[in-house]
């Protein structure tokens, strides 16, 4: 399914805001890397999958209701065996009950650690869609350090915004820490800027975490907000 075909089957349902899986998928087909995600029907269906995939895994809800996954007790980590797949599961559901009934459980390996960045995109009311990247986890809390630019945004300009950062040097390699694969980052923000123009639908686009390696990036979760 392209990603017009993704907003498309949205708006019919009413919905603005895409469930994590429709969001991957999105930026999969504009050649961005994405943790896979994929949907279990069943306690059975959620054990199989995470064998096929190889442990550990994350299970995490899946509802257009839930936007916030985690504070719903939605989301668990580091799954190391079938016995942890099934009361994780069961978990998810029973917290999602109240909120929606119909919810459902995604399956995904756990991304190995990496840097953790957050991209994402807005709409300015004056100035149109701007382009956020700034450090994630809990520096992102304790630091606020991002920097912004008007989209679209080409690769020079995406390095320059990335240098910009306060704690630039957590990514560009300390004290022995080899560092981040900057050109990759690079890359991710014009492959989000290029996909920003090619779907003006999308409203707003947030990308939390990014992990970025030494060699690639991957992003493990995913949320976008269609135009009103």
């Amino acid at each position: 399914m392209v990603a017009g075909e993704i907003v498309a089957a949205a708006r019919r349902e009413g919905r603005r805001i895409l469930c994590e899986d429709e969001a991957k998928e999105v930026l999969r087909r504009a050649g961005v890397p994405v943790v896979p995600c994929r949907l279990a029907a069943s306690e059975d269906e959620a054990v199989a999958l995470a064998e096929e995939m190889g442990y550990p895994v994350v299970l995490k809800v899946r509802s257009p209701l839930i936007v916030h996954k985690t504070e719903a007790g939605g989301v668990a980590l580091d799954l190391r065996g079938e016995a942890e797949v099934r009361r994780a599961y069961r978990g998810i559901l029973s917290r999602a009950a109240a909120l929606d009934p119909r919810a459902l459980v995604s399956v995904q390996p756990m991304a190995p650690p990496g840097r953790e960045v957050i991209v994402g995109v807005t709409g300015d009311p004056h100035f149109g869609p701007v382009i956020m990247a700034g450090l994630g986890g809990v520096l992102a809390e304790i630091l606020e350090d991002v920097s912004f630019r008007l989209l679209p945004v080409a690769r020079e300009e995406a390095v320059r915004m990335l240098r910009s950062l306060r704690g630039y040097r957590l990514l560009a390699g300390y004290r022995g820490v080899p560092p981040a694969d900057i050109e990759a980052l690079a890359d991710l923000l014009v492959k989000v800027s290029g996909l920003m123009e090619a779907h003006p639908e999308i409203g707003e686009l947030d990308l939390n975490p990014v992990l970025v390696y030494e060699r690639g990036l991957v992003v493990a979760d995913a949320r976008l907000v269609l135009a009103g």
